[in-house]
């Protein structure tokens, strides 16, 4: 049936990740939601999980490993060609951003590096997971870790 639809697999796959990354700017809008509610560790631990779960963890190695599924996506949307990854950066990078203005956040944080932090681990800490995702005590202990220096006491 998808043969149909579809002309060949990386046009499925493209829309895939497409609507994927188009769920993931509504999920990224709730992590904005939150700034100064909460903790700040407890947001972003809610956030990766919801980001990293497991259709976004399938789709990330088919972004990675197909050459002309990425060029589809470039052409379909500025910075698409590492989709999903790129609207995860870009919501926790813009949650941070809005901490720091409210003082939740030391005000010197390098913003990028917190984030990639973030994004680069909370990909790993959910992708070697067997048999499933990591539990929430530890996905709350790695994102308190990384934030620890930046956390007013």
């Amino acid at each position: 049936m998808l043969h149909r639809h579809f002309g060949e697999f990386d046009g499925f796959l493209a829309e895939l990740v497409l609507d994927r990354a188009t769920r993931l700017e509504a999920e990224a809008g709730t992590l904005r939601e939150s700034v100064g509610t909460g903790t700040v560790a407890g947001n972003l631990a809610t956030a990766l999980t919801t980001l990293f779960g497991p259709v976004a963890l399938a789709i990330i190695p088919l972004i990675t490993f197909r050459d002309e599924l990425r060029a589809r996506l470039r052409q379909a949307v500025p910075g698409g060609g590492t989709a999903i990854l790129s609207q995860a950066t870009a919501a926790i990078s813009a949650y941070l951003s809005d901490e720091r203005a409210l003082g939740r956040i030391a005000a010197g944080s390098d913003i990028e590096s917190l984030t990639l932090s973030l994004v680069g681990g909370g990909h790993l800490l959910f992708a070697d997971q067997n048999p499933g995702p990591p539990t929430a005590a530890a996905v709350t202990r790695y994102v308190t870790s990384v934030l620890e220096p930046v956390l007013p006491a």
